[in-house]
């Protein structure tokens, strides 16, 4: 009933979209199920090894250099500050760590100083993920030898739009980097945002996109837009809540395996908005007061959500199989739309 397809029209998808919003549950809800136990939640950590100084021009990212947004550029955080953060999130309970930095593209020189802190992360038992910008094949190579397990590179927005949102790089770049991940051998981590001020058609062009990729990517990490003064999209009109559990239903359908994380955005949802989204096929979430440099649900808030809703944290051994496993972590949490 739910194949993994990598040929979906833009009509198919919009036709899921358009479906009665009980429906759509129903059959994200059943998609879930096939690969899933839906009591399950995949919760994640993420560091931010490098903030600020962007010197691309996403216009939903506070870290871009060209905005005034109050996030001051740091230097690289040295491998031993960075082993303490992986220390203390293992001794927590996790069994993933993922390292971002907010570069277009890190530069030769950069790769060895991240592939010493994921060495270091790997040798204390952890798995290991990076957001860095785009690679070139070469660099992707040189992260899955220093025991890079995931790379998370996001597409964002619906080729159509993606004009409207970028303009230091084009859609390509990211589907090249993503090629570089694949062949090198990582496992992949690609979402998007909704909430841009695109249109259903977009939203729907984005999951397609998504989907068609040659392969799911193995997490896929479902942003609503966090309006961050100071940013071009500050001032943009609100998704509708509906509109975004729409957006999770859809991709749970499009990609059944895959982990379907709700990732920015989720300091502003509501508990009962949260938990249409586990109904309609959500399994992952970061856990944590930080996403990068927006904000998160606390710790506590989620413990009691969960309880709540009678929703049990992934075990490790299940998130470490690869039909299960997400882009970042199997325990305490943080991410942006970067990642």
């Amino acid at each position: 009933m739910f194949p993994i397809r990598h040929d979906w029209s833009r009509a198919d998808v919009e036709a899921l979209f358009e479906l009665p919003f009980t429906e759509l549950l129903h059959r994200a809800g059943s998609a879930h199920r096939l690969h899933f136990d839906p009591a399950e939640v995949q919760v994640s950590t993420l560091l931010s090894v490098k903030t600020g100084g962007c010197p691309e021009d996403c216009g939903y990212c506070p870290q871009a250099a060209r905005y005034h947004t109050g996030v001051d550029a740091t230097k690289l955080m040295s491998t031993e500050s960075v082993v303490a953060r992986a220390r203390q999130a293992r001794d927590a309970g996790a069994s993933r760590f993922c390292m971002g930095a907010a570069w277009r593209s890190p530069k030769d020189r950069d790769v060895p100083k991240v592939a010493a802190m994921i060495r270091e992360v790997k040798a204390l038992g952890l798995e290991t993920c990076a957001t860095l910008g785009m690679l070139s094949g070469t660099q992707a190579r040189a992260l899955k030898d220093a025991g890079l397990d995931y790379y998370n590179h996001n597409l964002d927005t619906d080729p159509e739009f993606y004009g409207e949102v970028i303009h230091t790089r084009e859609l390509q770049d990211r589907l090249d980097t993503l090629a570089h991940v694949r062949d090198a051998g990582l496992k992949t981590c690609c979402g998007g945002i909704v909430g841009l001020g695109e249109s259903r058609r977009q939203r729907a062009g984005l999951l397609q996109t998504l989907a068609n990729l040659p392969a799911h990517p193995d997490s896929v990490p479902i942003n609503r837009l966090v309006q961050v003064e100071g940013t071009p999209l500050h001032g943009t009109s609100e998704l509708d809540p509906f509109e975004f559990v729409r957006s999770i239903a859809v991709a749970r359908i499009l990609m059944p395996a895959s982990m379907v994380r709700l990732s920015a955005g989720r300091e502003g949802m509501s508990d009962e908005l949260q938990a249409l989204c586990f109904a309609a096929g959500a399994n992952s979430i970061f856990f944590g007061e930080k996403l990068l440099t927006t904000g998160n649900p606390d710790t506590e808030r989620d413990l009691a959500l969960f309880a709540r809703l009678g929703l049990r944290p992934m075990l490790v051994a299940e998130v470490a199989d690869d039909t299960l496993s997400g882009c970042t972590t199997t325990v305490h949490a943080g991410i942006t739309e970067a990642a």
